[in-house]
């Protein structure tokens, strides 16, 4: 894990991938307490038996937002700030679905700061995710993401 200072600090990251975080489980558990949590009961996330008769592999696959909404779980795997009072999600330029994640799969998170910006207080994070599904060559989600994070 890739460890800095304090958040000023990650200006000298600007264009550089800052790691990979470890593997993480969407298992079905996840995919339907997302569900409940969502109100988004689809049947491709949620219904195993007609999943396994209609769905390519046979399993169901995790919503979208579910594999978006894992970024704050798995970046922290990837790099710390030492020194700061907090960091709040300020949002995102692009994200794409580009690949299915069946139940059961891994997934890992890559990460590349594109850009530092100063704000009052702090910095804005501009980062490249993508995550991928373990044993396919195309990434599952490919996101650029804005955090604030204070001093």
């Amino acid at each position: 894990m890739l460890e800095i200072e304090k958040p000023a600090d990650m200006a000298n990251w600007v264009g550089k991938k800052l790691g990979t975080s470890e593997w993480y489980t969407v298992d079905q558990r996840t995919i339907d307490l997302f569900a409940e949590a969502t109100g988004d009961h689809q049947w491709i996330h949620i219904d195993t038996e007609r999943a396994a008769r209609e769905l390519p592999g046979g399993k169901t696959i995790a919503h979208g937002f579910l594999t978006l909404s894992l970024l704050p779980r798995l970046s922290p795997l990837v790099y710390r700030i030492k020194h700061r009072s907090r960091a709040l999600n300020y949002g995102s330029n692009k994200v794409r679905f580009t690949a299915m994640v069946p139940s059961g799969s891994r997934v890992r998170l890559h990460l590349t700061l594109k850009a530092c910006e100063p704000i009052q207080g702090g910095v804005r994070l501009t980062m490249e995710n993508e995550m991928e599904v373990e044993g396919n060559p195309r990434p599952c989600l490919v996101a650029e993401t804005l955090s604030q994070v204070y001093d």
